[in-house]
């Protein structure tokens, strides 16, 4: 049935030809026939014509958020991937694609054509821009993990570098390592990005949160901003609650100026080769500057990248008498300005736990 329907619409064309034959002369179907071929013949040079550029291949070249056709065409004209603009334009509209070139990071080999620009942008492979959340508190190491799930960064380069002096000299920093001068936060990266790219992004959003005014308050302070950072950091450690960190910061400063140690968990968990734990006696006998168990005043650098509500807090504390808190069971803490006020608030802490062990055992 359907090799007989097209064997009827063949007819009728063949028909419709012959007919038209006659109403055209030859002259008429030579004329026809080259400007058919002429148009053929330009579209096939515009979109088919490789492009060759005197740089190393492949070239990077990126397509920024909310970049228009117009930029995107001129860029590539002016770094020499493209010859002709409107032999590029003209290929993106007969394509359909002038509203559907990809937000993403190309590398761009020799000699593709107008075409093969277009397939690339449209469909071929591409390192794409991601969003990515760096919480407060991280440490180079954990950065690094969220980091190399997020956008596949080679996470060894990232602690390596982070830990480069030459590197953190290049930056104009005369420390041993990044930590703390990472500044958290929302970032987009495209995918595969450089260890370099990455810290040099964060570190500048660092510089930048470093205003004038905080530069001011540093000084009144009486204390360096690298202290200031570290201090931050302990405050970190030691909450998730923004509200809490000005009044923990307060029990610190209070700590310091009256030359009794910190005794600061974060410090010490910092120290455990397997991540965080729960602590135990013997973990406060370590040897180390970190452990201010052991010795009074700051640890050598800060623990973690504590992020700008940390670093407000330490800059602006609270005004408090305070020298000692417990966690109250609830996400909190319980603050006191004496030590017998503080052993009874550990015992609170510790009639909470064991409830908390009792509620879970009848569940079970």
């Amino acid at each position: 049935m359907i090799l007989k329907k097209m064997k009827l619409n063949t007819e009728k064309i063949n028909k419709i030809l012959e007919r038209l034959i006659v109403f055209v002369n030859k002259k008429e179907v030579v004329l026809i026939t080259s400007i058919f071929l002429i148009v053929w013949m330009t579209l096939y040079l515009i979109l088919f014509t490789p492009n060759y550029f005197d740089k190393s291949s492949p070239v990077k070249f990126e397509i920024n958020k909310g970049e228009t056709l117009n930029s995107i065409v001129n860029r590539l004209y002016d770094v020499g991937i493209v010859q002709n603009k409107i032999n590029m334009f003209l290929a993106c509209y007969i394509y359909g694609a002038q509203n559907k070139l990809r937000t993403a990071r190309y590398y761009i080999p020799n000699g593709l054509s107008y075409l093969d620009l277009v397939d690339l942008f449209t469909k071929g492979k591409a390192d794409f821009l991601r969003q990515v959340n760096i919480r407060d508190g991280l440490s180079l190491k954990w950065m690094a993990y969220v980091l190399k799930n997020k956008i596949f960064i080679d996470s060894t380069s990232f602690i390596n570098l982070s830990f480069d002096k030459h590197f953190i000299r290049s930056m104009g920093l005369r420390k041993n390592s990044l930590e703390g001068f990472l500044m958290p936060g929302e970032y987009e990266f495209y995918e595969r990005s450089t260890a370099k790219e990455v810290i040099k992004k964060m570190y500048k959003s660092f510089k930048k949160f470093i205003a004038d005014s905080l530069w001011e308050q540093t000084k009144k302070s009486k204390y360096s901003f690298e202290q200031v950072v570290i201090l931050a950091s302990i405050v970190k450690g030691e909450t998730n609650l923004k509200e809490e960190m000005p009044i923990i910061a307060s029990v610190y400063l209070n700590r310091l100026r009256i030359g009794m140690k910190l005794q600061a968990d974060p410090t010490i968990q910092y120290l455990q080769k397997n991540g965080w734990k729960r602590l135990l006696y013997e973990d406060l006998k370590i040897n180390s500057p970190y452990n201010t168990y052991k010795y009074a005043g700051l640890p050598p650098g800060p623990i973690n990248n504590p992020g700008k509500t940390a670093i407000l807090a330490v800059l602006y504390p609270a005004k408090t008498s305070f020298l000692y808190f417990v966690a109250n069971g609830e996400g909190g803490h319980n603050f006191s300005r004496s030590y017998n006020q503080h052993l009874r608030n550990v015992k609170i802490f510790r009639r909470w736990v064991k409830h908390q062990k009792r509620k879970a055992k009848q569940k079970s």
